[in-house]
């Protein structure tokens, strides 16, 4: 059989760098790496901190440190999965090698629920950033998340090299904005410089409640949260299969996230509390604008509300990208309606695209239904599919490993430290937060309650859209190691050519 997909005999790109999928291999090692910091620096940060600091105080940091090395864990467990074989169709083709056509239908559902939803919340978030500045306040809240839509579903159709530029420069106004922050907050912290009139250092969490201001269990439950925070980070692994040489920027930019999430989140939120007393943060503002404004230097709140609103454009728009590809490989693999296979010229999944868009036109017009609600609801839904995800990421390499140690499959140069025992530490983690997530009350405990009504919707969606795709139109989801070496390694004449035999 050939591995060519459907509709690429109306759309190659000049290039001619093809995927066994379809898709244009457009990414550098410059926007890879870059992609890799943007996933994991979002609007959770940005924004969610501020509330998550009004709710648990100091000890958020402690969160973050707990969460990041799980998520990390999840990523390497990832970076094994495509270093046996990159893929466009990441975890959901994952899932079908190793898991079954169930499990990969309902890990491109959970990705899905997690992106539409993330999304929804990360034009909230520019609509909430808008509102920042005194004359945008008498514009509707919708009119913003509309307007910050259109512009990213443009960059998103006009080809991956597109989506990659700019997700290049809104993850280094974010990484800069960040080390501006750490360099300034760290100044003024050394140098004893008085924040609205107080003294900065340890004092303001010993006076102001100490660590755990609200008790230990507010803090469990605000677990979930945290989660929100660092979604996205799963994304290089869907990238890596559009980009030109993932044996070796992938596993480099992987293990540089470990030490973004010391700096950019644990450092981060330790250097706000030693600022200002953690009650002064605030949820719907971003937690830097209330420092940068409380310095009371002119001008500069502005600034980093232009930057905070980069990082939600930079969520949305990997956001977009991620489940376009997702949607596309539950179309190959027969779990989602076949107009999702749909290319355009430029070798992008825009069906899937718009698909995704007209679930995001839902969240437009939740932001004019509730403007002060939408993204705490929104986040919280999120976690559900993130935490769904990151579950079917770790159960798809523990069977990977299991075939490696069978001898059935070659081991990979980018092994799962610790693994298989590592592996069920941080599946059991995942599932311990979906449950305390049923104790954060009012949206935790409504989203919990709410899975049983997202399995009977994915039990519609298995029974009405489920079918066999065609061999010829179809490529397989489950390539041998011949396949990855291919597409690695063969030489640009054979990757250009859509109709070679693996």
């Amino acid at each position: 059989m050939t591995a060519s997909p459907p509709d690429l005999n109306e759309a190659t790109p000049s290039s001619g760098k093809l995927t066994s999928e379809g898709y244009h291999r457009g990414l550098n090692k410059r926007q890879i790496q870059m992609i890799s910091i943007g996933g994991a620096i979002g609007s959770g940060l940005f924004l969610g901190a501020g509330a998550r600091l009004e709710a648990v105080g100091p000890a958020l940091a402690l969160i973050y440190l707990v969460c990041g090395f799980f998520a990390f864990m999840m990523l390497r467990a990832m970076g094994e999965l495509v270093m046996y074989r990159p893929t466009s169709g990441s975890f959901v083709s994952y899932a079908q090698e190793f898991l079954g056509p169930k499990a990969s239908y309902v890990a491109g559902s959970m990705a899905f629920l997690n992106w539409a939803m993330s999304g929804i919340g990360d034009i909230t978030a520019v609509a909430l950033y808008m509102r920042f500045w005194g004359p945008m306040h008498s514009v509707p809240q919708w009119i913003f998340a509309l307007l910050a839509l259109v512009l990213i579903t443009s960059m998103n159709l006009v080809g991956v090299r597109w989506f990659g530029e700019m997700e290049f420069w809104f993850s280094l106004i974010k990484v800069s904005s960040l080390i501006i922050f750490l360099i300034v907050g760290a100044a003024v912290l050394g140098l004893r410089i008085p924040v609205e009139h107080q003294t900065t250092g340890l004092h303001l969490i010993t006076e102001n409640g100490g660590f755990f201001p609200h008790g230990v269990m507010p803090t469990l439950v605000l677990v979930q949260g945290v989660i929100f925070a660092y979604a996205g980070i799963e994304l290089i692994g869907t990238a890596a299969g559009e980009c030109e040489d993932v044996k070796t920027i992938l596993p480099k930019a992987i293990n540089s996230v470990m030490w973004r999430i010391a700096l950019f989140y644990i450092g981060t939120i330790t250097l706000l509390v030693l600022l200002l007393p953690w009650s002064r943060y605030k949820a719907g503002v971003s937690p830097f604008v209330t420092f940068f404004s409380s310095l009371g230097v002119s001008g500069i709140g502005s600034f980093m509300n232009v930057v905070v609103m980069t990082a939600a454009l930079s969520s949305l728009n990997s956001g977009l990208y991620s489940t376009g590809r997702i949607l596309r490989a539950l179309a190959l693999d027969g779990s989602a309606p076949r107009y999702l296979t749909k290319m355009n010229k430029r070798a992008v999944p825009a069906a899937a695209i718009f698909t995704t868009v007209a679930v995001y036109i839902v969240g437009v017009f939740m932001n004019y239904l509730l403007p002060s609600e939408i993204f705490e609801i929104v986040i919280s839904l999120s976690s559900i599919g993130i935490l769904g995800t990151w579950c079917f990421i770790v159960l798809s390499q523990i069977k990977l490993r299991q075939a490696i140690n069978a001898g059935k499959i070659p081991p990979t140069s980018f092994p799962m430290p610790g693994a298989p025992f590592t592996s069920w530490i941080t599946l059991a983690f995942f599932i311990a937060v979906l449950l305390l997530m049923a104790f954060n009350y009012p949206e935790g405990t409504f989203s919990f309650c709410s899975i049983p009504i997202i399995a009977g919707l994915l039990t519609i969606g298995w029974k009405f859209f489920r079918k066999v795709p065609p061999h010829e139109a179809v490529p397989q989801t489950a390539y041998s190691i011949k396949l990855t070496e291919d597409l690695i390694d063969a030489p640009e004449a054979e990757k250009s050519s859509p109709n070679k035999n693996p």
